[in-house]
Order: C-alpha cells, then structure tokens, then sequence
C-alpha cells in the first residue's frame, strides 16, 4: 500500500530531504519577507475598506475621519514593531510570544497567548483566501458565483504548496508578493502624481453614488464608539507581525539580526501603502456600504442585490489606471494572487507553535514530527482542515470571517510584552554594567509602551466587536485552552506512572520463560517489562533495537542504558529520513534474507489505555510498525502491554457489558428453543 501511495506523494511534495540538510532549507531576508510578512502586507488590501464600511454607517460624511484612523493605526504599527524587535533579539529560539508570557508570565499565560495564536492564524488563512477570492471576482465572475468552491481549492493548493518545504514554497511565493508591493507603490506614486502635478480629477467607480446612513447625525459616546470600531478594523494591517517572531529559526544566520531587519522593512512597507490606499480612495471620492443592495444609491434608487461591490483597492486602481487597463489588471491579480499566498504567514506560524506546544506535551506528539521535506506537515494538514471547515461554515464571506479576526492577535501582542517588561526587570535587577543598563531600560520603555497601547486596543477590539463575532474567536481560545490543558495533564500522568524506577521493581523482574529484537524508543517501565519478558524466550540471540532520529534523545538513551548495566546489547540504527517503520522493517528483511530458516520475534511494547481519545495520543508508532511486520514472512510479532490506570476504566465498562441483559435478550436463542419453551 505504501509503495502506490508513494508515487502520487513525490510527485505532489517532491523527494524526501535527509535530517542534515535542515540548514539548505534556511531563509535569505529577501525570501522571509514574503514568507512570513505576506500577511500583513497583504493586510492593505483589505484593512482601508473595512475601515470605511464601519463609517459607512453614519453616512459620508464621517469618512472624513478616516485620515486620523489611519494615523492611529500607523503608530500602533510601529509601536509593536518596535516591540517585537526587542522578542526577536531576546528569545530567537522561534516560541515568540508563547515562550516569552511562558516564561516570564508563567505556563498558564502562556497557554493563553498559544491558544489565541492558533486561534488566529487558522482565521488568517480563512479571511486572506476569502479575501482573495473577492478581489478575484472583481475581474472573474465565475470566482465570486462558487466563492466557497474556489476559496476550499486554494486552500488546499497552499497545502500541498507548502508540504514542499519552507524555502520552495517561500520561492514560489516572492514574486507575486514583490508584484503587488511594487504594484501598490506604482499607484500610489502615480495617483499623487496625476492629483498634485497634473491637476487630474481621479473618480472612483462609486464616486457619483451615495450612501444612506444607517444612523444619521452621530454624536458624542455613539460617535467615539463608531470611531473605536473602525480602528479596531484598521487593526487588521497589523495581524502576521508576531510570525517573524515565531520563526526566527528558520531565518540565516545571524538570525536575530536577520529577524529584525525584516520586520523593519515589513512595517515601513506595510504603513506606507495602507496610508497611501487611504489617501487615495479620499481623493478619488470611493464608496463603501455594510449592506450596498439598498444602503449604496445610484441615480435615486438601490443598486440591488445583483450589485458586486469591489474592494477599495480595486476602486482605486480603477480610478488611478483607468477600469481595465493593464496596469489595473496586474494589480488586481497580483492582489488576489498575494491574499491567497498571506495565509502562508499562518502556514509558517502554526505548524511551527504547535511543533513546540508538541514537544512542551500540550498537543499530540505527532505535531512536533518532521515531515519527508522537513516541513511540520502534520501541522499543516491540521491547520488547512480548520480553515476549511471555518471557509464552509461561513460562505467565504471574508466581512463576516473578519469579525472574528484581530481579537487573538491581540491577546498574544499585550501579554507578550508584559511579559517582555517583566523580563527586563528581572535582567536590570542584576545587571552592573551602565551602558547595558540603559539599553535594557530604553527597551523596557519600548516593550511597557507597547503593552499598554496594545492592551488599549485590545479593550476597544473586544467592545466594538464581541457581538459582531470576536465571541467566536474567544470561544475558540477557551476549547484549545482546555484541550491543550488536558493533553498535558494525561502525559504528565502518563510520564509519572511508566518513569522507570531507580531500584528494581516489579516490571524488571523476570517472569517465566522467551526472544529476539525487543524495539526501545526510550528506557521505562514498559521498556523494562518488554526486555524482562523476551528473556523467557529460548532465543539464539537477544538484543535491543532503537531507531536514531534525534542524537540528543539517542546520547540519553545509551548513557542511560549503560549507567543501569542491562546485560542485553543494544543497537542503534540511524535514519536519516526520520523514519522509524522502515528502518526497522530492512534490518528485519537482512536478517532473514542472512538466515532465512531462522524466524525473527518483534517485541514491541505497547500502552494499554481505558479512553477512545488516548488511542490518538499513544501506539501509533506500533501500529503501524505491527501492520508493516505481519506482512513479513518469517517474523513472529509480540506484543508487551502495559496497563495504565486508565486502562482500569475499561475494565470497568467490559464487566458492565457482561452483567447487563439487553432489552429482548431473553428470546434470543435457537427457535427450536423458543417454540419449546412457549408450549
């Protein structure tokens, strides 16, 4: 089965890559900038005109606040820049803003800025595909009629994508990204060009329409709060700016360095074409509405439901190239193009935290695995599903999917640097040298601004946006928060029971008689009842076997295995592909193949739990390793169970079964019996 699967697999994500080519997949500065920047980047694409829809709701006239909007959003943009810098060059290990609140802030703020984060980057690739989707039917109609049919294929393309690996995929996706920020610059350039040294009169598409305001006359507390709600909008620019943070290790080195230049030239980017999308859809008079088939009018009456309302970027470039021109057509692709590729920050990102919430046993061991091109492929399979069923619930209606967006982002931005200000307290209270004293203290000031700033925002975003959906987002936080609690609990509890004693116990001692190969992922008790029971079996030969796909794990393993003087020769295979099935699978077939009159027993020791959810979280090595080995002639396979206490449960819910008479039971039986019985 494996051999037709593997055909289709290297055609669609290329060869397996070796563990000890991991450093030819490191990223130039000009490669991460896309790679982990495309999101807010692309941001601008977006983030003006969900400005101007919420003001939209009290009619044209308050669009003239959206100037001051923009200014807020830009210092707000810096201000965090600024702050992440400090993470970068403090913590370049890749945890960002998990490790930082984890370690400063302890492990249940932690657990909280990971939950957001998850939370966020799986509605990064809802909302930008969405996004991307729309910005593409403004120039291809069949797109926007099967939205939802077009957004699930272009998830699904950005995961076999990325499934290639981090640098290949981060190759294909610069040039589209490069595109549309030269595109955006070119318009812009040219638009201030046209308006102030030509005197052209630039109208926008919707320019002669006009909008009937939901509210009319806004003032006071219920104008500040429509002002609050269209900032937090704007907010959306911001959202991918702490993925440089968490993927500092895949940069060159010097990494630290590396990680904070790119975000530099990510934030001047990105506020320059955001404030200059704003200007210009001022200046070319462009019309937004929450709802256009009856709040936009033209002529004196409703544009209707047939009505498609273009993106401000699209308006834009219409009114700046001319509608239809070739520099509005590569635009509007390119723009579509880089939406679609944004939701690799969250590709990049989430595998990456879930690898490391993986190897801190708050998810599945299976996410901190490598997959054949050294990406965390199971991560992203698990983060393209999400997005998907998130696509499907909501229609691709990336205004309805943004409404959820921003509030995780924040959450992880405000902890993370209070977590930063606590950090540099701790270093300032025994640091003796004054010049790096007063480098902690400025960047104390930087992290203790950012904090409070994004804590403000943080606040406005959760008031103007709970009802509007941001209830979702949080009610996502809350289940990842408690699965990810639980998962660590049961390896916790897992752990403690099979940690192997340093004095002999029970599971050392041998039983009554049997051998061969006993496998050994690491020295427990399971591993200890394992070897204590192939000493039965009247063997020729008796040896451990261990796969190496981690050397530090390996090192432990044997010093471990010496320091206790077990008198069974173990034997440690390399594999450099990470694999552990096939490894084991060729040096049984040597065996044979050197004696094939022999017969080979496998002694594998397995886990037995009482609960549905645990057989997704052990024995999955085993099984597949059980399903390879039966299909060998010649090779006998044992399995060594262990019980854990949860296995008690199971036993429990059998002996219930046993004692319980089904409804109708009594007539089961032969008829003959029956017939007799009735009589």
């Amino acid at each position: 089965m494996s051999k037709l699967t593997d055909v289709p697999k290297r055609i669609l994500i290329g060869r397996a890559l070796r563990s000890d080519r991991l450093g030819e997949t490191l990223l130039p500065k000009r490669i991460a900038l896309p790679v982990f920047a495309s999101d807010p980047l692309s941001s601008v694409a977006y983030a003006p005109g969900e400005v101007l829809l919420v003001l939209s709701i009290a009619g044209v006239s308050a669009y003239r606040f959206s100037p001051w909007i923009a200014v807020a959003v830009v210092v707000l943009m810096f201000t965090v820049v600024a702050s992440y810098r400090q993470n970068v060059r403090e913590y370049p290990s890749g945890g960002g803003d998990y490790e930082v609140a984890n370690t400063n802030l302890g492990p249940k703020a932690g657990l909280t800025v990971a939950s957001a984060l998850l939370v966020d980057y799986v509605l990064t690739v809802a909302v930008s595909i969405s996004s991307g989707v729309e910005n593409l039917g403004s120039a291809i109609p069949f797109v926007v009629e099967h939205k939802t049919f077009c957004a699930v294929g272009a998830i699904v393309l950005l995961t076999l994508m990325n499934l290639r690996g981090v640098k290949e995929s981060g190759k294909l996706f610069a040039i589209p990204t490069y595109l549309f920020v030269a595109g955006v610059f070119i318009m812009i350039i040219w638009g201030a060009f046209r308006g102030l040294v030509l005197g052209d009169t630039m109208h926008a598409p919707t320019s002669d329409y006009e909008i009937r305001p939901e509210h009319q006359g806004l003032a006071g507390f219920a104008l500040i709060f429509l002002l609050l709600r269209a900032f937090s909008s704007g907010c959306a620019a911001l959202t991918g700016v702490e993925a440089i943070s968490n993927g500092v290790p895949a940069f060159r080195k010097p990494k630290s360095k590396n990680a904070a230049t790119t975000l530099a030239a990510m934030g001047l980017l990105a506020v320059t074409m955001f404030c200059g999308i704003i200007a210009l859809a001022m200046a070319t008079d462009v019309k937004m509405a929450q709802n256009p088939a009856t709040d936009l009018i033209h002529n004196g009456s409703p544009v209707g439901g047939t009505f498609v309302q273009d993106p401000v970027i699209s308006q834009v470039a219409a009114a700046v190239f001319g509608d239809g021109s070739f520099f509005f057509v590569l635009l509007a692709a390119a723009t579509a193009l880089v939406l679609f590729l944004a939701a690799n920050t969250a590709y990049n990102g989430f595998p990456l935290l879930g690898s490391i919430l993986a190897q801190d046993r708050y998810l599945p061991r299976q996410l901190h695995t490598r997959g054949d091109r050294l990406a965390f492929s199971n991560g992203i399979v698990l983060l393209a599903g999400a997005a998907i069923l998130l696509v499907w619930v909501y229609g691709a209606d990336s205004t309805r999917l943004i409404q959820l967006y921003i509030v995780g982002v924040f959450v992880s931005f405000t902890l993370s640097q209070t977590g930063m200000v606590r950090h540099w307290n701790r270093h300032l209270r025994t640091e003796r040298d004054p010049a790096r004293r007063r480098h902690m203290m400025r960047s104390r000031a930087i992290n203790t601004f950012g904090a409070f700033f994004t804590g403000l925002v943080l606040v406005v975003v959760l008031a103007t946006k709970f009802s509007h959906g941001a209830w979702v987002a949080l009610l996502g936080m809350v289940i990842f928060f408690g699965t990810m609690t639980a998962i660590r609990k049961h390896y916790d509890r897992v752990a403690e029971e099979i940690a192997a004693p340093d004095t002999p116990a029970d599971d050392s001692i041998r039983p009554s008689r049997v051998h061969s190969i006993v496998l050994v992922s690491k020295l427990h008790r399971p591993t200890l009842r394992a070897l204590a029971y192939a000493k039965l079996v009247r063997s020729d030969q008796l040896e451990a076997l261990s796969i190496s796909v981690d050397a530090a794990d390996t090192k432990a393993l044997r010093e471990d295995w010496e320091r206790r003087g077990i008198d069974i020769p173990l034997k440690i295979l390399d594999s450099p592909y990470r694999e552990v099935t096939r490894p084991v699978i060729d040096y049984v077939k040597a065996l044979r193949k050197d004696r094939p009159r022999d017969v080979v027993s496998v002694y594998i020791p397995e886990y037995v739990v009482g609960h549905w959810y645990e057989h997704l979280l052990h024995n999955q090595s085993a099984l597949r390793l059980k399903g390879r080995l039966l299909f060998t002639p010649g090779v006998m396979v044992t399995s060594v169970p262990y019980q854990l206490e949860s296995s008690e449960a199971a036993k429990l819910r059998a002996r219930r079964r046993a004692n319980w008479t089904a409804p109708g039971s009594v007539r089961r039986g032969p008829v003959e019996r029956r017939q007799k019985e009735s009589r």
